[in-house]
């Protein structure tokens, strides 16, 4: 079966659309941004046009990127998880973004509740180790959900907490207070959901982990990055 082009119906180009797709999901920008940035190179769209091109094209990036990189994943990710939520405000209303990020910084799941119980920690856990399998080690700070949720699962003893143990997710949660002050915080929990889902699996894409490479090996891994990108998507 002939695989069909998502571009098929569109008259710009595509490298023009993963351009503004990356541009709006990578980096903090707005979607006006975004617009003058293109302008800027001679590409005229409204920002409206950025936002329609993301809501279509970002999850299917998305898939293609977690598709090549769940396999290598599953085979280094289970040393250890840190886990740690986000408190984000949706019209006025407090929700709960619990994000799962491994020993080198790669975020592994992301998933938004209303509560932060037990319940949604034991679903959180399900979800993540349905994808990953059961780690070795689970850190996370001194939320007595954790721990409930993993007594249920049978993996407590696992669990780590400390002081400072968990840095790593909290500095995991940095580019997404950044995406969110640019985009004036959400309005919907479905946007949310959709937008981290996106934004982890191109972070991870693009992740290179400079602080462990030499400027050689960075630029090398940095470039094949941007060439697996301009790939997403073709026919």
């Amino acid at each position: 079966m002939i695989k069909r082009s998502p571009f098929r119906y569109f008259k710009t180009s595509p490298e023009i659309i993963r351009l503004a797709v990356m541009m709006s999901v990578r980096f903090p920008l707005s979607l006006r941004n975004v617009e003058d940035l293109l302008h800027e190179r001679g590409i005229e769209i409204s920002h409206e046009t950025v936002r329609f091109w993301w809501n279509r094209f970002g999850p299917l990036f998305a898939a293609e990127i977690r598709k090549k990189r769940i396999h290598q994943l599953r085979a280094h990710s289970n040393w250890q998880w840190h886990l740690d939520e986000v408190f984000v405000r949706i019209n006025g209303e407090t929700h709960y973004l619990w994000r799962a990020v491994d020993h080198v910084g790669e975020v592994l799941e992301s998933y938004v509740t209303k509560r932060r119980d037990r319940k949604a920690a034991l679903k959180f856990l399900r979800k993540t180790m349905k994808r990953f399998g059961p780690p070795h080690v689970i850190v996370t700070d001194l939320l007595r959900s954790y721990g409930a949720a993993m007594k249920v699962i049978g993996n407590a003893d696992k669990q780590e907490t400390g002081r400072w143990k968990n840095n790593l997710a909290e500095n995991s949660h940095l580019p997404f207070r950044r995406r969110e002050r640019a985009m004036l915080r959400f309005r919907r929990t479905r946007t949310l959901q959709k937008f981290v889902s996106v934004n982890s699996s191109i972070h991870n894409h693009f992740n290179q982990e400079r602080h462990l490479y030499s400027r050689a090996n960075f630029k090398l891994n940095r470039t094949a990055a941007l060439t697996e990108w301009r790939q997403l998507g073709a026919a």
